[in-house]
């Protein structure tokens, strides 16, 4: 129970600034939104240019965190050499990506489609060649259980992001402030601008790191690097099979759109502003991931380690739960985080959000083939799911627009998750509490179906209280079954009979 106390504890904290972070980021949807309409497509851009950034921050990173938390608590490795070893890996490669980006950058822009707009691509792609280096160091950070610091560098960051987008996207228009020449003579706003304060935000970043970047002193391990990408180079496919199953279809989504490349944009960008409000179960994903990584693989070594896999798994389970039909049933509330010119929209919350969950169980799941050294396992399961989501895309998109790219990764995660178990029970079982996990599932769909029909038939404000009675029944169910009053500290001794 300590161990879980630890774990809850770290998640708590990096789960805080995680959702104080994507909250604060959040505002960036109505600003940017509010600022460029659906009709113009400008958010399309948006969306469509950072599905590649979410790609690439995989490709150059490589499986190195993960690699990282392994070799750093392996019986002989020695961790400074292994930190500065994978800093100067990922550097290096950083640094050539970002080299050749600057070489090519109009060929490359030019098959992206913004030929007449390089800027857009040299600016994002070296902006994410840096962001990949420093990811090595906030890794470390999480490695020696500092989370505080992480947290106010996440935060820090998003809130410089926020204070520059309302500089260059509300205060200098308002005030016909052309600081720097950044607008033309009608103070038109152009998206590039977007990308320029994120490489400035992701410099500032680096140099709050400054201390951990000097790790890189204690210099290259030769046979250490071998064993790494040994290690990780699995972890790359898996890796990039499970982005493209959250990011290929708003990068395909162009090409295979039956209708203009403006109007695409236009679709695209609903999906990509409607989809911002399913985040929440990304960050729930994150923070957990953030700290159990460091988690699991501190406590391979103990006895009991499979009992508190499968304690976790029924945890994180009921609260997204929870947190899916918060979402849900304060739609009404949430949808005003996206212009009212995207709210068309809003039906692909429920099936991304469901889709995020059994991304979560199945990241659960990947760590019988992480703690086993079958690294290939991830590689074939993610790979499965990219082959059925960009099958999915490629035949769907031009009947169903972006409805089709819902359903594409609700499909590939369920099939992926289910792979994983499956398998992994055979190299590595481990007792889910099946019934459990069922139950509250049933239950929570029940109580979704009695939220969407809340909303489509009573006003706004009479849903709102009918689906926070309904979340309340549930949360009252978790504690009930899971956290009987009579059994917390101090309170506990008012409920016992």
């Amino acid at each position: 129970m300590a161990n879980l106390r630890s774990l809850v504890k770290d998640t708590a904290i990096y789960g805080l600034s995680s959702i104080v972070a994507r909250f604060i980021n959040y505002l960036l949807v109505p600003i940017q939104t509010a600022k460029f309409s659906a009709a113009g497509g400008e958010y399309g851009i948006i969306t469509n240019v950072y599905a590649y950034v979410a790609l690439l921050i995989i490709l150059l990173t490589y499986g190195m965190e993960t690699t990282f938390f392994r070799f750093m608590s392996k019986d002989g490795e020695d961790p400074q050499r292994v930190y500065s070893t994978s800093l100067r890996m990922v550097g290096t490669t950083s640094l050539i990506f970002a080299a050749l980006v600057l070489i090519f950058n109009v060929p490359i822009a030019t098959a992206m489609g913004y030929g007449s707009h390089p800027e857009y691509v040299w600016v994002v792609f070296v902006t994410v060649a840096i962001d990949a280096f420093i990811a090595i160091p906030m890794a470390y950070l999480r490695y020696m259980h500092k989370p505080v610091k992480f947290a106010s560098i996440q935060i820090f960051n998003i809130i410089l992001t926020i204070m520059l987008n309302l500089l260059y996207l509300v205060i200098l228009p308002y005030f016909h402030c052309n600081l720097f020449g950044i607008y033309d003579d009608n103070f038109t706003l152009n998206v590039a601008w977007v990308f320029y304060i994120n490489i400035i935000c992701t410099l500032v970043k680096m140099l709050l790191l400054h201390k951990e970047l000097r790790g890189i002193k204690h210099g290259f391990d030769k046979s250490a690097c071998r064993r790494m990408l040994s290690y990780a180079w699995p972890l790359l496919i898996m890796g990039v099979a499970g982005q493209l199953n959250q990011t290929a279809s708003q990068m395909l989504f162009p090409y295979f759109f039956d209708g203009t490349r403006e109007e695409a944009n236009h679709q695209l960008g609903i999906y990509g502003a409607c989809i911002k409000i399913a985040m929440i179960m990304v960050m729930i994903t994150q923070a957990f991931r953030y700290a159990y990584e460091p988690f699991v693989f501190g406590k391979s070594r103990d006895k009991d380690n499979r009992e508190t896999y499968a304690k976790t798994m029924k945890y994180y389970l009921m609260f997204t739960l929870l947190a899916f039909l918060v979402v849900m049933g304060y739609i009404d509330i949430l949808r005003y985080l996206v212009g009212q010119s995207y709210w068309e929209g809003l039906r692909v919350v429920p099936i991304v959000m469901a889709a995020e969950i059994m991304f979560g169980v199945f990241f659960n799941l990947s760590f019988w083939y992480k703690l086993t050294d079958r690294t290939i396992w991830g590689a074939y399961f993610s790979g499965i799911g990219a082959v059925v989501l960009i099958s999915m895309i490629i035949i769907l998109i031009p009947r169903y627009s972006y409805m089709a790219c819902a359903w594409a990764g609700f499909t590939a995660y369920a099939i992926s998750m289910i792979i994983s178990y499956v398998i992994g029970q055979r190299y590595y079982p481990v007792n889910y509490p099946l019934g459990s996990m069922a139950f509250y599932t049933v239950i929570a769909a029940i109580l979704y179906a009695a939220i969407a029909y809340s909303n489509s038939h009573f006003s706004p404000i009479l849903a709102i209280a009918v689906n926070t009675i309904i979340i309340g029944l549930y949360l009252l169910l978790i504690i009930k079954r899971e956290f009987p009053l009579d059994k917390l500290p101090f309170v506990g001794k008012y409920f016992r009979k």
